[in-house]
């Protein structure tokens, strides 16, 4: 997407690689909207870091990150032994693959990197296959998530209220977005419409990231405090719902995505407004076969006692607000049944979340 800061225009994606020093570029998001700036972690731990403190976040994104962490951490190895390079390549896998445990668009994009890669090849061949590989998971979610505006658009109808969480915006992705593609497809195509960001607590993405988002492109929108989603359903002044997700279960269509998103599921279902998922195809988890199963992150508990933001003097700062005394629980996800589900939004057409099992070979699965 284009970013505008000051009179400058360029586009970006929140991914990309420096092959010259080895490095993963990342947008940091956690000084978003106040600042805009480019971050390289020169090594893959420092990637798994990046990932793990946020400062990339969202499906999409981490997934591309750790595709290109995996790549940076087979580049970074010296010598020719298959043997110790398998076993470095296990290390930097695992790493990467613990940074986020709910999300499987690393551990996806991982598996699939390794699975083309032939271990019987020299060392240096199967460094320069692993970074094109990156390459080309990065460009196919940019790929999928386009393909998810096509097919979504046309949910999104003249003068329609539209409901966001969390962030699911070219930020979490390496461009476009999940849930907000068919926004863009729609605004693009001249359609108004106006958006509701609910505000996405304990870190706000939905405030700080969409909102930032939608003021770049001109989208009309507001920000919404969480618990204000319900008054406004009541009131008849929401008309649909996009999220994205984290992990969706193919066997079942049960979604996770940020905490929040099964309370505005049951509120959607609840006032009988349509309720939609948006994801590329990495974003599937064909094995588990219960959303049960889905580990879900438990977050640092200072994300919910304060929060961040920036001073009148432009300085970033953490303020507590909570009681100081008190102890917080600070689950990331949550998992939204099937049964609240009106459709996914796919790269391949929208879907019954019970038909994405009937369609699996054409929505990627190799059993």
């Amino acid at each position: 997407m284009n970013v505008t800061f000051g009179s400058k225009t360029q586009h970006y994606r929140t991914v990309t690689f420096d092959e010259n020093h080895n490095g993963v570029e990342l947008i940091d998001q956690r000084l978003l909207p106040h600042q805009f700036k480019i971050v390289t972690p020169r090594n893959y731990r420092a990637t798994a870091q990046a990932i793990s403190e946020m400062v990339v976040r969202g499906a999409g994104a981490i997934g591309a990150t750790a595709a290109f962490g995996l790549a940076q951490g087979l580049r970074a190895f010296r010598g020719q032994d298959r043997q110790k390079f398998e076993a470095h390549l296990q290390t930097v896998y695992r790493v990467l693959s613990e940074a986020r445990p709910t999300a499987v668009d690393p551990v996806n994009a991982m598996q699939s990197i390794r699975a083309k890669l032939d271990k019987e090849s020299p060392v240096s061949d199967q460094k320069e296959k692993a970074l094109q590989l990156a390459y080309e998971f990065a460009n196919e979610d940019v790929r999928h998530c386009s393909e998810i505006g096509v097919h979504g658009v046309g949910l999104i109808q003249p003068g329609m209220r539209v409901l966001t969480h969390c962030n699911a915006g070219w930020l979490a992705f390496v461009d476009v977005g999940s849930a907000t593609a068919p926004l863009y497809a729609a605004h693009h195509a001249g359609v108004f419409f106006h958006v509701f960001c609910s505000e996405t607590r304990p870190r706000s993405q939905g405030a700080t990231l969409t909102a930032w988002e939608l003021s770049q492109e001109g989208v009309s929108h507001e920000i919404i405090a969480d618990n204000a989603a319900g008054y406004l359903m009541n009131k008849g002044e929401v008309d649909l719902v996009i999220v994205g997700s984290d992990r969706t279960l193919g066997r079942t269509g049960e979604v996770a995505n940020k905490i929040g998103t099964y309370t505005r599921a049951v509120l959607a279902h609840r006032h009988k407004i349509p309720f939609y998922v948006a994801i590329p195809l990495s974003t599937i988890d064909w094995h588990l076969r219960s959303g049960e199963e889905i580990p879900i992150e438990e977050r640092h508990e200072n994300e919910v006692l304060g929060a961040w933001g920036v001073t009148s003097r432009q300085q970033r700062a953490y303020v507590c607000v909570a009681n100081p005394t008190s102890r917080a629980r600070n689950p990331g996800f949550d998992v939204t049944p099937a049964g609240l589900i009106t459709g996914i939004i796919t790269p391949h057409g929208i879907f019954r979340p019970k038909d994405i099992w009937k369609n699996r070979e054409q929505l990627g699965f190799q059993g």
